[in-house]
């Protein structure tokens, strides 16, 4: 009975939610509620025709479940709990939650991100709970002379300018000076409040190094107008698997893997549960993100670069070469220790890059050429098959066009 029950099956699954016309176990009917916010009970959303019906899909649960982090506070603090948990605490809105699922789905914010928002919303309830109580421990000032009492409350306000979203983590405006991303002036307008955040990220000499510029995010069939993603191009034998996997690792190792018909970007964890990507890729891919991520130094310990890296033969020279050029021709060499790119006198500061690396890729022959052009037969450098692609007329992103 464990076991039918364990790994149920739609003989089993005896509930039926009416919005979806899906059979489901209890258990999934139940997570699809919302909770009445004066009684606390469970109840299901019937949603009318035409109306959006929102519930959290088996593929994400399971990532959001399976999301686990020790950094939460209030009555999580010092324990391991599930991003899921947090999610449908007591801490979150309903409003909140569906917002930020929705966000996810979409591709809007990584897994990594969803978990930091959640984090910072119960770190400023639990701290503003907090600082309610101190305020109220503590008496107003009170100077007394012979005539008169005064009492005297003094309100301080301060305004914190708010971080931008890097590649899997916040920058602080700090760091995109340091970083040479913005100047002097516009670091002081930043703090001032005379610009916003928005504003200074949607500028195109910020957003290159925060987000990048496209990868080849998948294909475009020109005889049946259709997009597909690298892998299902893969699978259906129009690219060749070393062709689609040298494609994917430059997704990985740029930011994301694409989901080009949904639109998303993702995790290389997040792309194998969404089978974007097939599981006998998931460690190569892996790999190839750290890219972004960082490599980790055996003998400090410490995060360092693609470009460290390869110095120090903790990967292959050809593949470090091609994941290189792949990142310096989407927008530059990404910081894995700051999450975002960098201009390159200042990643030949930070030891991300040198000169030789800079002639070898500036005047690259066939050994250094790691990409294939699958209607020409041609090896090209990355920015070479970039300029190649089109410009999806809706989400924008560049498709590597198959002339089959």
């Amino acid at each position: 009975m464990n076991k039918i029950l364990s790994d149920p099956d739609d003989d089993t699954k005896g509930f039926f939610d009416p919005n979806t016309q899906e059979n489901l176990t209890y258990l999934q009917l139940v997570e699809r509620c919302v909770t009445d916010p004066i009684t606390g009970l469970s109840l299901l959303v019937i949603a009318k025709k035409g109306e959006f019906y929102f519930f959290v899909d088996e593929a994400t649960k399971l990532i959001l479940k399976s999301t686990m982090t020790t950094k939460a506070g209030g009555k999580y603090q010092g324990t391991s709990v599930s991003l899921w948990d947090l999610l449908y605490s007591k801490y979150i809105t309903e409003e909140k939650r569906r917002e930020l699922v929705q966000q996810y789905k979409s591709g809007s914010i990584t897994i990594e991100r969803f978990l930091e928002m959640i984090l910072t919303i119960i770190e400023k309830q639990t701290t503003t709970t907090s600082s309610s109580s101190l305020v109220m421990c503590q008496p107003p000032e009170t100077k007394v002379d012979s005539s008169t009492t005064t009492i005297t409350t003094t309100v301080t306000e301060t305004t914190e300018v708010q971080n931008f979203h890097g590649i899997r983590k916040d920058v602080t405006a700090n760091e995109l000076l340091e970083s040479k991303i913005i100047n002097e002036d516009l670091y002081k307008n930043l703090t001032a409040g005379k610009v916003t955040v928005t504003e200074v990220s949607e500028m195109d000499s910020v957003r290159k190094y925060l987000k990048g510029t496209n990868s080849i995010a998948g294909v475009y069939l020109q005889s049946t107008k259709e997009t597909l993603s690298i892998y299902e191009a893969k699978s259906k034998g129009l690219l060749t698997p070393g062709t689609s996997l040298v494609l994917l690792e430059a997704q990985a190792a740029t930011g994301f893997v694409i989901d080009p018909v949904k639109n998303k970007k993702l995790s290389v964890e997040e792309a194998v549960a969404q089978r974007v990507v097939g599981s006998e890729w998931k460690n190569k891919l892996l790999s190839a993100e750290r890219a972004v991520t960082g490599y980790k130094d055996p003998h400090t310990g410490n995060t360092i670069s693609l470009f460290q890296a390869l110095k120090k033969d903790l990967i292959v020279k050809d593949h470090g070469i091609r994941l290189l050029e792949a990142q310096i021709a989407t927008g530059g060499i990404i910081d894995p220790v700051h999450s975002h790119r960098v201009p390159v006198q200042v990643a030949y500061t930070r030891g991300y890059f040198d000169e030789e690396m800079n002639k070898i890729l500036s005047d690259p022959d066939d050994d250094t050429k790691g990409f294939f052009d699958p209607n020409t037969q041609e090896n090209l450098t990355y920015l070479q098959l970039v300029e190649r692609c089109v410009t999806d007329p809706i989400t924008g992103l560049s498709l590597l066009p198959l002339h089959r």
